[in-house]
């Protein structure tokens, strides 16, 4: 079978699946499937913010939670501040806060872009190791600083509900809400796809390949990769607001090192450079965190061994290893 055949029947045969997935679930009497696909669509576009910068930027990010945390906590705190009256406290006039959807996630992506503006700006100053590490001291840095808030809910975080409000759609319904989740993944692929196809991802990629070969041509690099760092910021922070209705619940554990670790991992598995393995890497990962934790507490046991064949016999991811040599032509 040609190469490019191959991708393409994926692709269209996972979109298949993605759209009469809730149908299935539903004639099989498992609605607790529409939320494990919910979840897998959510981390799926996480991650596939991170491959942005990791797979065609070579920037390794090991705080990309982070843009996630503060994604979901700006849903939280403008629905508390609605359901209880009050003003949110470090913003200038009186606001109480918004429970619409329209307000709520344009809001979480500006927050995560301008959040990693910052960091990418500081970090983009070191490259290697020390660009991991410094990502991940930012994320420790904002984990630790909501641990200390208590007006909202420190270590315990916050509940929220109902969730966002979006016109034309309830999205207390499970199915319902599975859909905007498919439909901002499918937006969010494809305006990655047509960046990466652009002369900015061209020069996204030399970066990757040769950052002083173009800095000598004339070519700000640094520059472009920022950019891709605060749009992955921003994508990451749509995550996160889904994230928010989803689990109903925040809390500073979402912006852990070790929730960038999994993020990272769901990229690996998938396929890095691939896109698409975002997505393959999300549902790898989470449907066997949801199979083996019902068998055993230790599960990520199994996880370790399985990751290693991945990234020794399949070295452009499941993905990459089931489309071919096209699979990273996006």
């Amino acid at each position: 079978m040609v190469t490019g055949g191959r991708k393409r029947i994926i692709n269209m045969a996972g979109l298949a699946l993605l759209l009469v997935l809730p149908l299935l679930a539903e004639a099989a009497d498992s609605p607790f499937f529409v939320s494990v696909a919910t979840r897998v669509l959510i981390y799926a576009l996480a991650a596939l913010s991170l491959d942005l910068i990791l797979g065609y930027g070579g920037m390794v990010s090991f705080g990309h939670a982070a843009f996630v945390g503060l994604g979901a906590y700006v849903v939280a705190i403008l629905a508390h501040h609605q359901t209880d009256g009050s003003f949110i406290p470090f913003l200038p006039g009186a606001w109480n806060g918004s429970t619409q959807a329209l307000i709520q996630w344009p809001l979480a992506m500006v927050v995560g872009g301008l959040f990693a503006l910052v960091i990418g700006a500081l970090s983009l100053r070191t490259s290697g190791v020390y660009f991991i590490m410094i990502t991940l001291a930012f994320a420790q840095m904002l984990y630790h600083f909501m641990v200390s808030l208590p007006t909202y809910g420190g270590q315990d975080g916050l509940s929220l509900w109902p969730r966002s409000e979006l016109p034309l759609v309830d999205l207390n319904d499970d199915v319902s809400f599975y859909y905007v989740a498919l439909v901002l993944l499918l937006l969010a692929l494809v305006a990655v796809r047509r960046l990466i196809a652009s002369p900015f991802g061209m020069v996204l990629r030399g970066a990757k390949q040769n950052e002083a070969r173009l800095v000598s041509l004339g070519v700000p690099a640094t520059r472009y990769k920022l950019t891709a760092f605060v749009i992955a910021g921003a994508i990451a922070g749509l995550a996160g607001a889904l994230l928010a209705n989803h689990t109903e619940f925040v809390g500073p554990g979402m912006m852990h090192w070790t929730r960038s670790g999994e993020i990272l991992i769901m990229v690996i598995l998938g396929g890095v450079g691939t896109l698409y393995g975002a997505i393959v890497g999300a549902a790898t990962l989470l449907l066997l965190e949801e199979g083996l934790a019902g068998l055993t507490e230790h599960w990520m046991i199994f996880l370790g061994p399985f990751l290693v064949f991945v990234v020794l016999f399949a070295r452009r991811g499941i993905y990459g290893w089931l489309a071919g040599r096209e699979a990273g032509d996006d």
